[in-house]
């Protein structure tokens, strides 16, 4: 009902009720109807809600930027970002990568100039991909994964001098240093060897936390390689010193392109379905998830992260004592990239959104490679 409305019946009714003043209607008068219309007008407000539910009325709390800020369960802040950093055996590289707008391959020598200012802006941690570029560097058995002269200990020894309050993470894995391509080390057939790649990948998780990593995190997905790690750290007398990131639910799927491009880790044949999970398998990863708390994870990661946010949130339940992480991977980051560029929509009002959705999903840490922007974005 207008207030026009409100105001004619309001006024008849009194003068049904006053039928002497119907002609002695004055200015005061007047406004006192008004007066009692708006009353009405409350009144009857009041009485929908209160007749229905007065908990739908919401637009008031987030009616102001700081009280829509509130409504978040996690916000972003610098500390949960990881910026990932391909380093490659040429210690003055520093290529850009083409399916990964803004990313490059960087020497040994470079990264100092490349993390000073990002430091200096906030950025907390960075995970580090070993490239080697070397010609007869790969082999079936991924020996130079952990080389001591090689990209990934190079950096993690580099690093440690020149910002020691930077935490590092290593990928471990050797899929960018087998000839094959492959997460591991192989059967005759070309099927996985489980036994002989838990044994290597947990070898080369030592090599990196002995050399200083602050965290290892081991991407292969070779069943009990997280028991392995640990046992190998509790028997060195680093577990206490040196975090444990599973990528507990490492996910099949075309969306690595970019990251192979990068890295140089295609496989040479095949695929990786029969030990990266299936898409649609969400049982799978939850048991993945329980079996890696149990062999002694002290993170778990979901990866991809947005097309997974179911993923990310049975993490959570699961893992509800834990920290959890998800790799927004390469394919993720570019696909924004290549919107934005064809004007579908803002590249940094997309990148938040997506973000956002990874923290309300349940992760508390987020591996991006927008952590760059993210560190001048936040500022503002």
């Amino acid at each position: 009902m207008s207030f026009s409305n409100l105001l004619n019946e309001v006024t008849y009714r009194d003068q049904r009720a006053s039928p002497a003043k119907t002609n002695t209607t004055n200015h005061t008068e007047s406004r006192s109807q008004i007066s009692r219309a708006r009353s009405y007008a409350s009144t009857a407000a009041t009485s929908v809600s209160i007749t229905g539910d007065i908990s739908s009325q919401l637009h008031g709390g987030y009616s102001h930027p700081l009280a829509r800020a509130w409504q978040a369960e996690r916000q972003l802040t610098k500390s949960m970002l990881i910026y990932p950093l391909f380093v490659t055996d040429n210690p003055d590289e520093e290529e850009s990568i083409p399916s990964l707008p803004g990313q490059k391959r960087w020497g040994v020598n470079k990264l100092v100039a490349l993390l000073q200012p990002l430091i200096a802006k906030g950025l907390k941690s960075v995970i580090l991909f070993g490239v080697p570029l070397g010609p007869n560097v790969k082999d079936t058995l991924g020996t130079a994964a952990d080389d001591p002269s090689g990209p990934v200990i190079a950096a993690i020894r580099l690093l440690r001098r020149a910002f020691p309050r930077l935490f590092i993470v290593t990928d471990v894995c050797l899929c960018e240093y087998t000839s094959h391509g492959h997460c591991g080390i192989l059967h005759e057939d070309g099927t996985l060897n489980n036994q002989l790649s838990v044994e290597r990948v947990s070898d080369v998780a030592m090599a990196y936390a002995e050399a200083g990593a602050h965290c290892v995190a081991p991407s292969d997905m070779n069943d009990g390689r997280i028991r392995a790690i640990k046992l190998k750290l509790i028997e060195a007398g680093i577990a206490h010193r040196v975090v444990l990131m599973s990528y507990a639910a490492k996910f099949s799927g075309c969306l690595y392109g970019p990251f192979r491009d990068a890295a140089g880790s295609q496989p040479s044949f095949g695929d990786r379905r029969c030990y990266q999970l299936p898409p649609g398998g969400r049982g799978l990863a939850r048991r993945a998830i329980h079996r890696d708390i149990g062999e002694g994870a002290d993170i778990i990661m979901v990866k991809p992260a947005t097309q997974f946010l179911d993923i990310i949130s049975d993490a959570k339940e699961i893992a509800k004592d834990m920290p959890v992480a998800a790799y927004h991977v390469s394919g993720e980051y570019s696909m924004i990239h290549a919107a934005a560029k064809a004007g579908v929509f803002d590249l940094k009002t997309m990148a938040f959104e997506a973000t956002e959705g990874i923290l309300r999903a349940g992760a508390t840490i987020v591996v991006s490679y927008f952590t760059p922007q993210f560190l001048d974005w936040l500022e503002t």
